[in-house]
């Protein structure tokens, strides 16, 4: 099928870490880079058989879930990220419960310090200096990754 096309196929993949020895693998399961234009559907069962024929830790790319309240404070003062969108916060929680060991979060992190940068200017609009909107920046991604961690990546706990 044309749709299998844009999918890991668990065989190429098994074929693939045997070939080049890699570390890790990321796979395509239903994740996509940047925001979605429609609902993110994670095909677990191809999860399911790649990580029956293959041993390396799997990355899931493309996996951030789009808080709307990042959004809304974004397009609130300014920016234009209207109709974004991501994979539910519970399609993540289920995959790093199953086989996927790393998940990739970018655009979440970039949305909370965009948020906060553009939060603290519109309402300190007398603030030029980079230490003040850059530690609101770092604070928001520093809180982002705490509720990853703790919340959505079960992973509180584990170093």
């Amino acid at each position: 099928k044309r749709q299998d096309a844009m999918y890991t196929n668990p065989e190429k993949a098994r074929e693939f870490v045997e070939r080049t020895g890699v570390g890790s693998l990321a796979v395509a399961i239903g994740t996509a880079h940047g925001f979605y234009k429609g609902e993110p559907r994670l095909d677990f069962d191809r999860l399911a058989e790649i990580r029956k024929v293959v041993s390396v830790p799997l990355v899931l790319h493309g996996a951030s879930s789009v808080p709307q309240e990042a959004v809304a404070a974004v397009n609130a003062h300014g920016g234009n990220v209207a109709g974004a969108s991501g994979v539910p916060e519970d399609l993540l929680r289920r995959a790093a419960a199953s086989a996927i060991c790393k998940i990739n979060i970018d655009t979440d992190l970039r949305l909370a310090v965009t948020a906060a940068i553009r939060t603290l200017l519109a309402e300190r609009p007398e603030t030029f200096d980079p230490r003040a909107y850059l530690s609101a920046g770092r604070e928001a991604v520093r809180e982002m990754v705490r509720h990853k961690i703790r919340a959505v990546l079960g992973s509180s706990g584990q170093a």
